[in-house]
């Protein structure tokens, strides 16, 4: 699902490196066409790599404003196109072309592996172009004010893909992942800065360090926002920038499925607490236990919005971002482009105001686990475990 749809998969990125100074309009423009998407439905090339129009993904010029620039953001889609073959195809029709050589040159038994490995590569083309190209999109939007880049997969290997592919369009730019660690410093500020570095359990800044060091960060914020979901203590307040004013206040709590895991000497073992929750006891007691909570729906609810989602402990990446829905009052007048702004512009505020409010519960947490009365706070949530 893209990033209008109602649901939505989403990860962040930080854009760092070096960026021209004054208007970015000329440089983005200039560099998404470079590495715009180019079909191949008409030759036998496996794969295709570039960038399309959020809007439509047929299109791919970029050469007007509204192919990419709305305000602040910049909006892209990643699209690949790819032919895939079965095995089991492409090994049927080799033994075919293997029979006729066979048949064709009688003094060999066998076709000589050379020769195998040319028919195998012609066989491969033959069918290639005979195959039709498979295209999958997602796409990027970039706050331009925030140096954010909101993306819509949690795939790894997509990821890593559009990684790649915005490195070598925006040459020295890169994306730095937004995980746990990341959004803590975003998050705490400068007040809190001495005590997360004092935490941090990572020997080096490098970004897969600083996550398996730290993944402590989503196992007590899990951990402590369950425990606070149950002692009916839900009620926070705003404390991030955003869409959303400051100190307004919003509900958030854990429902409907925990995933829990532990590591022992037997290998990993997993588990997962489905269905809406009175007690949570499963959970307790695999808590009680020594399991740590990974993966869990949040809610968010704000007057009469609510959001719901899945986070993912680890990463903080947000699967099955569900936003308040948005309706946009189409008028006589009003052509379609229009209208495809304006809701872009609604889905975008309802998302980051999620976002903020996520952030704003992350920030009153970090506040709890970097002071000092988080021995406190724990011991009340282990006496809670043991049924004190």
């Amino acid at each position: 699902m893209g990033i209008l749809s109602s649901t939505v998969a989403v990860c962040q990125f930080r854009v760092a490196g070096d960026l021209p100074a004054g208007d970015l309009y000329s440089y983005v423009a200039e560099n998404l066409a470079k590495q715009a998407f180019q079909p191949i439905d008409q030759g036998a090339a496996e794969q295709s790599v570039g960038w399309v129009h959020l809007d439509d993904h047929r299109q791919m010029g970029f050469d007007t404003p509204a192919a990419f620039w709305r305000d602040h953001y910049v909006t892209f889609t990643l699209r690949r196109d790819q032919r895939k073959l079965p095995a089991a195809l492409l090994k049927a029709y080799l033994q075919v072309a293997e029979h006729e050589y066979l048949s064709a040159n009688p003094g060999f038994n066998r076709v000589p592996k050379q020769k195998r490995e040319e028919l195998k590569e012609a066989v491969r083309l033959n069918l290639l172009a005979k195959t039709l190209p498979v295209p999958s999109t997602w796409d990027a939007v970039w706050d331009t004010r925030t140096g954010i880049v909101t993306f819509t997969s949690l795939s790894a290997p997509v990821i890593e893909l559009f990684e790649a592919q915005f490195k070598k369009t925006f040459e020295g730019a890169r994306l730095v992942a937004i995980h746990p660690y990341a959004r803590a410093e975003a998050v705490g500020g400068e007040e809190l800065k001495p005590a997360l570095e004092k935490a941090n359990l990572a020997t080096s800044d490098a970004a897969i360090d600083l996550i398996r060091s730290n993944q402590w960060l989503g196992w007590d914020f899990l951990l402590w926002l369950l425990h606070r979901t149950m002692t009916e203590a839900s009620e926070y307040r705003v404390n991030q920038p955003g869409p959303a004013l400051a100190d307004d206040p919003f509900v958030a709590y854990l429902n409907d499925r925990l995933v829990l895991m532990s590591v022992g000497e037997a290998g990993t073992q997993k588990i997962t607490v489905a269905g809406p929750q009175d007690h949570f006891r499963e959970a307790v007691t695999a808590l009680a236990h020594g399991k740590r909570i990974t993966e869990s729906t949040l809610y968010l609810e704000k007057e009469e919005n609510t959001w719901k989602l899945t986070l993912k402990g680890e990463l903080f990446h947000f699967a099955s971002l569900k936003a308040p829905k948005v309706a946009i009052e189409k008028g006589d007048h009003v052509d379609e482009g229009s209208e495809r702004e304006a809701a872009f512009y609604e889905r975008m505020y309802v998302t980051e105001q999620g976002l903020q409010l996520f952030d704003s519960l992350y920030g009153e947490f970090l506040k709890v686990r970097l002071g000092a009365g988080w021995g406190e706070e724990l011991a009340r949530i282990e006496g809670w475990l043991a049924g004190e």
